[in-house]
């Protein structure tokens, strides 16, 4: 097993989607189901949290500081004075906000599901800073892990149950060409979130799996970091040098949580991250 450390030692129901903040040094991740905005400073260990109205699908930060949160019923803006304001509004009965990420131009790629995690019931959109919407895929079960090559030209996607790690050709805005660029065998769990690394090797988080894998630019899996507690929902590449890869993971529905079970978990020096656009809003 990898050596890993227990940066935060929380209790989240469904943690989820690490992301380093480099303007303001510190690490951003949230419980969806416990509609809780956490933040970490590796260095200063200083910690913060904040309560959502609702539940909440990621946090990302924005260009001049603030936040960009998609939530239940939108995606909404917390400015640098924590006000919030709605960006858009689009209530659906029974769905809620899942995982997001900001492409490199500065656009928010959101996803949306059922809670019953019905096929067909979850979308993925790109909404802009000035609220402009286009949906990129409409025929969505659980829309989690959404990451960029180096070079911006392919955008990898994850729709959690068809178990599989899809890539796209990525240009101007919009994604086009899907095809497979990863499977996961029955019995390993299911992907989850994703992050891309400087040498654009795609690290998959496996829930149910108890692990993080890495898959090479050509899909070939050539790494494995095993884990005590099965949900394992997400990583990213934190820290001053990018070279900590930061993981969240959740207890919903375990009878025996492990004790790290809902924590933020850290491998130090596992890798070479990518900078991460904020979101231009």
């Amino acid at each position: 097993m990898t050596a890993f450390e227990v940066a935060v030692r929380v209790e989240a129901s469904l943690g989820e989607g690490p992301t380093w903040d480099a303007d303001a040094g510190r690490l951003i991740f949230i419980d969806i189901l416990g509609a809780r905005v956490y933040t970490y400073d590796p260095v200063s260990g200083r910690r913060g949290v904040r309560v959502t109205d609702q539940h909440v699908g990621a946090a990302k930060p924005r260009a001049g500081g603030g936040l960009v949160l998609n939530l239940r019923d939108g995606v909404g803006l917390v400015g640098p004075d924590d006000s919030f304001r709605w960006l858009h509004r689009e209530v659906v009965p029974g769905r809620r906000a899942n995982d997001a990420a900001v492409a490199p131009d500065g656009s928010l790629w959101a996803g949306t599901m059922r809670y019953d995690e019905a096929p067909g019931g979850g979308t993925l959109s790109r909404i802009t800073g000035y609220g402009d919407v286009r949906t990129v895929l409409d025929d969505v079960a659980v829309s989690n892990g959404v990451g960029w090559s180096p070079d911006g030209s392919l955008m990898y996607y994850i729709d959690s149950p068809t178990r599989q790690v899809d890539v796209f050709h990525h240009e101007g805005g919009r994604a086009v060409d899907r095809r497979r660029f990863a499977q996961i065998e029955e019995g390993a769990g299911f992907p989850d979130g994703l992050t891309v690394d400087a040498d654009g090797c795609v690290w998959v988080a496996l829930w149910g799996g108890a692990a993080v894998r890495r898959y090479t630019p050509d899909g070939e899996l050539d790494r494995v970091i095993e884990l005590p507690t099965p949900l394992v929902t997400a990583c990213a590449f934190g820290g001053p040098d990018l070279t900590d890869l930061y993981v969240t993971t959740a207890r919903v529905g375990l009878t025996a949580p492990h004790p790290v079970a809902g924590s933020l978990l850290v491998v130090p020096g596992a890798g070479k991250g990518l900078p991460q656009p904020a979101f231009a809003g």
